[in-house]
């Protein structure tokens, strides 16, 4: 039998490690804590700067057409470039998350979204301005497909209200450079160039919460004990072969159907506008408008998604949405201008539900990263030829009949693939079958 000393050796020992171990359990969870409100300012702030790049250029793009002497296909093709580049960047962010690191890789698409909008602006020649937008639009695209990866793998609980906060804050990035860009001009000397390139320091600002987290790649905190906001534990699973599902593929094909729309819109919503008669300050207004719906209705959005078991509901009455709104531009641009912007604004919400729908439709972390890839690089690929059709389609019949007929007309099968994404299924289980 141990006798007394022994016990009380004993004793003391293992009150000695407890009085260590205390302080040390301590400063995990608040080094967990202190990393959990990082990522999360780190998400809003890149969320911010996901969209100023396409909406400033929108407002701007007559002064960028007579600037650098594009004709109406040019500007079209101008218009296509965001998702041709968010299609064939998007699809390496998988890849490059797992070799770097998510936070690594979120970073360095800051830095060349700060990059390209500081530079575009001043290189004088159309090549070399879709060249720069390129760059930029390269550290979007990775960004775009990680951001659901990070927000499932440190808020696993949480997805909705996540998903709803990074839209909200992408919504207001993109309002903000639609209303403030044109002003922003004027009060920087009247310079087109000193407009556009202004977000760049956004851009810049947005850099720096991810810099302590570079070194991270994936692993688990070094706790045995569950936090309930923190890196989710995944176990191996067979490869998933996301071909095979019939859900990724209705989330692509509703993905690049709303791209496409949102494009059209951000790229040539306030030349409708100012071709209607509208100036040219109210018509920045106007897109803004459109682009603030996304602010509150981006955060709610996703919440609702998230407790209903189907998301075809809320399809439906965004697709309703969206077609009274292209009606309206139709018969009254300019006598209805700011009903229509509401309603435009509120079709335009497809795009946070089709974002929490990527998060709902797989159970694992590569699950969401393989679906966020395959569905947004496939979904952008479809919205290619919109804004340059719509160039085209304008150019050639001299107004906006043609193309609002054309947009109205995508927004049907658009309302279908969502109605079919938004069944209570998962890609992991579908794949299997």
């Amino acid at each position: 039998m141990p006798s007394e000393e022994t016990r009380t050796t004993t004793s003391t020992t293992g009150r000695a490690r407890a009085a260590t171990d205390a302080p040390r359990e301590g400063r995990g969870r608040s080094t967990r804590a202190w990393t959990t409100r990082l990522v999360v300012v780190g998400i809003v702030l890149s969320a911010l700067n996901l969209r100023p790049a396409i909406t400033s250029l929108g407002a701007l793009l007559e002064e960028v057409r007579a600037g650098l002497g594009m004709s109406g296909s040019v500007a079209g093709l101008l218009t296509s470039v965001p998702p041709l580049c968010f299609a064939v960047f998007g699809v390496m962010a998988p890849r490059l998350a797992r070799r770097f690191g998510s936070a690594a890789v979120v970073c360095a698409g800051m830095v060349a979204i700060a990059a390209g909008l500081a530079v575009r602006p001043y290189v004088g020649s159309t090549p070399a301005f879709l060249a720069a937008s390129a760059l930029a639009l390269m550290g979007i695209a990775v960004s775009n497909v990680l951001m659901p990866v990070i927000v499932k793998r440190w808020f696993p609980d949480r997805i909705g209200s996540m998903t709803g906060l990074y839209s909200m804050a992408l919504a207001m990035g993109t309002s903000a450079a639609a209303a403030v860009t044109v002003p922003l001009a004027g009060v920087l000397g009247h310079s087109w160039q000193s407009g556009l390139s202004a977000w760049a320091l956004l851009a810049a600002v947005a850099v720096l919460p991810w810099l302590p987290l570079l070194r991270d790649r994936g692993a688990e905190p070094a706790a045995q004990a569950p936090a309930r906001t923190g890196p989710a534990r995944e176990t191996q699973a067979p490869a998933l072969r996301i071909t095979r599902s019939r859900t990724a593929w209705a989330l692509a094909v509703f993905f690049g159907l709303q791209a496409t729309a949102a494009y059209i819109t951000m790229g040539w919503m306030a030349q409708i506008f100012r071709d209607a008669g509208v100036p040219a300050g109210t018509a920045g207004l106007l897109l803004a408008v459109t682009m603030v719906m996304g602010v509150p209705l981006a955060f709610v959005i996703p919440r609702l998604a998230t407790r209903l078991p189907q998301q075809g509901p809320i399809v439906l009455v965004l697709g309703v949405c969206g077609l009274a709104g292209y009606a309206g531009l139709y018969v009254a641009p300019a006598a209805g201008a700011w009903v229509w912007a509401l309603l435009l604004g509120v079709a335009n919400c497809a795009f946070p539900l089709a974002l929490t729908m990527v998060g709902m439709r797989a159970r694992t972390g590569p699950g969401v990263a393989k679906l966020s890839a395959f569905a947004q690089s496939t979904g952008y690929l479809i919205s290619i030829p919109g804004p340059l059709l719509v160039g085209v389609l304008y150019q050639s019949s001299g107004g906006w009949g043609v193309p609002l007929a054309l947009m109205a007309g995508l927004l049907v099968p658009q309302t279908v693939a969502g109605y079919l994404a938004g069944r209570n299924r998962t890609v992991e289980d579908e794949a299997a079958r």
